[in-house]
């Protein structure tokens, strides 16, 4: 009798969950029959699964809330948006489409009178940025995904102390899951006596509540530094030593940053006070806009940038469609080096498409991934990019975790956002779009040095991998739109 009722039970939540999945207009194709076999071939665990992971959301009022949020913020500080005649302006007609799309989802338009620098390596990134700290007036608006306890976490933690001391307003964020060694340490707990005001995003101290009303994988990718305003730090790099102690078999963690000065800082300055408003909404609004200088459109020096940036509380697509617009605009050279590399069709499509035209395109991955998923998933869709006439590099000395992409010298996009389905669908991510050949060559220059560490994959190797290999590639690609 017991066990009748809860294989009843159990088929009545079967059919409800499949009718979920049939019914949502939110999901692809390929998602649902992704959904479908894992119900259908794991039904137990599929049912479960499903409940946890299988729908984005934040909890009832998360979505509203944060909408709220921005809309003060814009409207407080208008300037700090850029704008349109920027775009025109600036930006070469051929190139403007990315741009404009990414001012469509985020709001952020393009500003102008930029200048950055590309930081050599994670040591001359480390010392700038605590010698920015250190002559910090104002306030130091930090923001990380993963802050571990280690050398680079503990000097910027007292730095931070120090700052705080001397008057300076320091917030700190981290998210609750990729940080929640930090949450729960002695230097947290020294940053708060210090003085330090200091914020989780995406807290997950009470686990049955995440688990039954939120999603446990709906994270805060992002990495924000800001100084008085006008000095930020953008790219892929963690608060983390690049041995990367918490998983140290694929040091060293290989990432890329920019030390940026000009408008487009204060972008990220109210990308970050949007995050730090959803979890402390006492804080007045008033205290993150900073005035900003804002270049008159026609200034000739400095160059043409934006924010963009993602996350689940934004429409569903974003990220994939503002890289195909971006990837489109490719007219001689296109490179892109990631460390996932699970991304939907529409967007292998438009790779394709761009080296079927003539476009030299170029693809960089870690050779050794952390995830033995993700490196399956990447290399199922190698012979489709090979016989596209993609170029296909593995980098060997360690796991190349920087983001890059650059667009026929021209156009770079450095932040945190990984070609994969995580970055376009359920974490929150930054970056910068910009327009500046000089600094566009300097990263592909970058860009070089990681090819000449790897080695290249060829039609012929991917011939030659064993029926085994290829057959366990592509039914982890399967579970993709899910993964």
């Amino acid at each position: 009798m017991v066990l009748d009722i809860l294989l009843t039970i159990h088929f009545i939540l079967l059919v409800l969950i499949s009718l979920r999945i049939l019914s949502r207009h939110d999901l692809t194709s390929s998602a649902r029959l992704a959904w479908m076999v894992v119900l259908f071939i794991l039904p137990y665990v599929g049912v479960v699964v499903y409940w946890m992971f299988g729908e984005i959301h934040l909890g009832r009022n998360f979505n509203r809330q944060h909408e709220q949020i921005i809309n003060k913020l814009h409207t407080h500080n208008p300037e700090v948006l850029g704008s349109d005649a920027a775009l025109t302006q600036a930006i070469k007609p051929e190139y403007q489409a990315a741009f404009a799309y990414s001012a469509n989802v985020t709001g952020f338009h393009t500003t102008v009178g930029n200048h950055a620098e590309l930081m050599a390596d994670a040591a001359e990134t480390h010392k700038r940025m605590l010698a920015d700290f250190e002559a910090a007036t104002d306030h130091i608006h930090v923001l990380y995904y993963i802050w571990l306890i280690d050398g680079t976490g503990i000097d910027i933690a007292q730095a931070l102390m120090r700052a705080a001391r001397r008057g300076v307003t320091c917030r700190a964020t981290v998210d609750g899951m990729g940080s929640r060694k930090m949450v729960g340490s002695k230097i947290w707990q020294e940053m708060k006596n210090a003085g330090v005001q200091v914020s989780v995003a995406l807290p997950i101290s009470n686990l049955i509540k995440v688990l039954l009303f939120s999603r446990i994988d709906l994270r805060n990718h992002r990495k924000i530094t800001v100084i008085d305003g006008n000095i930020g730090y953008s790219g892929s790099r963690n608060c983390a030593d690049p041995e990367f102690r918490v998983k140290p078999n694929f040091a060293p963690w290989v990432d890329i940053m920019l030390r940026v000065e000009g408008p487009v800082v204060a972008q990220n300055q109210m990308l970050f006070a949007s995050d730090w408003l959803i979890e402390n909404p006492d804080t007045a609004v008033e205290s993150f806009c900073y005035p900003t200088a804002q270049p008159d459109s026609s200034a000739s020096t400095g160059f043409a940038a934006q924010v963009f940036a993602d996350g689940p509380t934004q429409r569903s697509g974003a990220t994939p469609q503002f890289l195909g617009a971006l990837i489109s605009q490719a007219q001689q050279t296109l490179t892109i080096s990631t460390p996932y590399f699970v991304p939907d069709y529409s967007l292998i499509n438009v790779l394709c498409a761009t080296a079927y035209r003539g476009v030299k395109v170029t693809m960089i991955f870690p050779k050794h991934n952390d995830s033995l998923v993700v490196a399956a998933t990447s290399r199922s869709y190698y012979w489709q990019l090979l016989e596209a006439g993609v170029k296909i590099y593995e980098y060997k000395p360690g796991l190349l975790h920087a983001k890059t992409l650059t667009v026929d010298g021209q156009l770079s996009l450095i932040g945190s956002t990984n070609l994969d389905l995580r970055s376009f669908d359920l974490n929150y991510e930054n970056n910068i779009v910009f327009s500046d050949s000089a600094l566009t060559t300097d990263i592909m220059e970058r860009q070089s040095q990681y090819i000449a560490d790897s080695d290249e994959v060829t039609r012929e190797e991917v011939e030659n991998w064993p029926l085994p290999y290829r057959i366990w590639h592509n039914i982890v690609a399967t579970m993709g739109p899910i993964l």
